[in-house]
């Protein structure tokens, strides 16, 4: 193999990293840049990764800055007028999206492509993990840490598949080629990109399009308007017996998720299956990589055992427990069907106790199309807190805030804070089960959150 030279922008995203990482294993040389090292840049600078956390040309190593095949990749998150960009421009070098390239690996190998408005990490994090554990294996390049694996990219030279997640922002999952598709929601998100609930529900349909005719397209029951591409054969899979696919029985025991999965419309049953992380939202992930990996060949208990041994993705549901009896939840939810689902299944878990909800809401028009739809999941919890917003890539909007959210709340309890009042906040409530919730920096809130309350 002939080792190329590639030059990653915003290396420490997760699905750049992922990129980073398959294209070191892989024998090439590989730099970057990031404003900030963190765990994940680490661990590609391990592994050789030439990064750079100032976006100064002069800070790259000759290799990428006077190289002229040089690869260069970016991911939308960094702007135009970053210098890096603004420097391989310059030279007449041309830059490439994430998706693109991940989409020329997709066509190397037979792509499982999961999308979804919400569900589309834990749905591929685990059909990965049911795959790589059973005798077909898989290659992954996955939108969130799997707890199992402890990365998103995972490598098999053996098998002909790769689970790939399917970002709908940007419409980068149009640039895929899967062999199969899972579209677990098409409920209207990235408004600020796609400006209608048409032109979202049309991003959709295109990508549903693209699914092979010799593989097969499965859709959650609830997923709307999306006409079924010709000559594909597409399957439901739900709660319900309806569809295709669906699951029955969930119950709680000894605080284990147990439930039966039902496949060819009822004719086939799998029962008492247990799912390592017990909610009811990762049961309906669960029946949809359930339904493909057994499609792909794997066994009865090869499923079983990969489902009971699944740990989840990080910051899906992510649970630490403390001494006492309390409970720190770590959750990625943005959108509020996300919040919705998560929330009501924390409630299923923990009926008797009360639940105290941090909200750092993600982008400020996001925020200022659902507002009320998020006061009302965020209801849910006993205590609501926000947070400010987390602007990624935007610039502010005046007059939308996190306390605009307030009004649409019904909780008896409800406020603001500041990232740096938080732990001492906490630790005067000191709440039985607190979710930590958002996509953008609150994780890092997370610790802080963990050591306030171990007092």
């Amino acid at each position: 193999m002939t080792q190329e030279t590639f030059f990653f922008i915003g290396i420490g995203g997760i699905g750049m990293s992922a990129l980073a990482r398959y294209f070191l294993l892989s024998g090439h040389r590989v730099g970057g840049y990031d404003r900030v090292r963190t765990p994940i840049t680490t661990a590609l600078e391990e592994l050789g990764g030439e990064i750079i956390y100032e976006d100064t040309p002069e800070k790259m190593a000759d290799a990428f800055r006077e190289n002229p095949e040089v690869r260069v990749v970016f991911t939308p998150a960094i702007h135009e007028d970053n210098r890096l960009r603004q420097y391989f421009k310059a030279k007449g070098i041309p830059e490439r999206k994430r998706s693109e390239v991940l989409g020329e690996i997709s066509r190397v190998h037979k792509a499982l492509c999961v999308a979804g408005t919400h569900g589309k990490t834990t749905t591929s994090t685990l059909l990965a993990h049911l795959l790589k554990s059973s005798h077909i294996g898989t290659n992954a390049f996955l939108g969130g840490l799997s707890l199992n694996f402890g990365s998103n990219l995972l490598v098999d030279d053996k098998s002909p598949y790769v689970v790939v997640e399917a970002d709908e922002y940007d419409r980068s999952f149009h640039r895929l080629s899967p062999f199969c598709s899972i579209i677990t929601s098409n409920r209207p998100d990235h408004l600020d990109i796609y400006g209608t609930e048409e032109a979202f529900h049309e991003a959709f349909r295109l990508f549903a399009g693209l699914t092979s005719k010799e593989g097969r397209l499965l859709l959650q029951e609830e997923v709307r308007d999306l006409p079924a591409p010709e000559g594909v054969l597409v399957e439901t899979y739900g709660a319900s017996e309806v569809c295709d696919y669906y699951y029955s029985r969930l119950r709680y025991e000894g605080g284990e998720l147990f439930f039966d999965w039902h496949y060819d419309g009822g004719k086939g049953v799998f029962r008492d299956l247990q799912i390592g992380t017990p909610i009811e939202i990762n049961v309906l992930n669960a029946t949809a990589a359930l339904a493909l990996a057994y499609r792909l060949g794997c066994t009865e208990e090869e499923l079983r055992e990969g489902l009971k041994t699944f740990r989840g993705a990080h910051r899906r549901f992510e649970r630490t427990k403390l001494p006492g009896g309390r409970v720190v939840i770590d959750d990625y939810a943005h959108h509020p069907d996300e919040i919705r689902a998560s929330l009501a299944s924390i409630r299923d878990l923990y009926p008797e106790r009360e639940i105290t909800v941090v909200f750092q809401p993600h982008l400020f028009t996001r925020t200022r199309d659902f507002l009320e739809d998020f006061g009302r999941a965020l209801s849910i919890a006993d205590e609501v807190i926000l947070i400010p917003i987390y602007p990624a890539r935007e610039e502010p909007i005046p007059g939308v805030t996190s306390e605009a959210i307030l009004p649409f709340v019904t909780s008896a309890r409800k406020s603001v804070a500041t990232k740096e009042t938080l732990p001492a906040v906490l630790r005067g409530k000191k709440p039985e089960v607190l979710v930590m919730m958002g996509a953008g920096d609150i994780e890092f809130e997370v610790p802080k959150a963990i050591e306030s309350l171990k007092d």
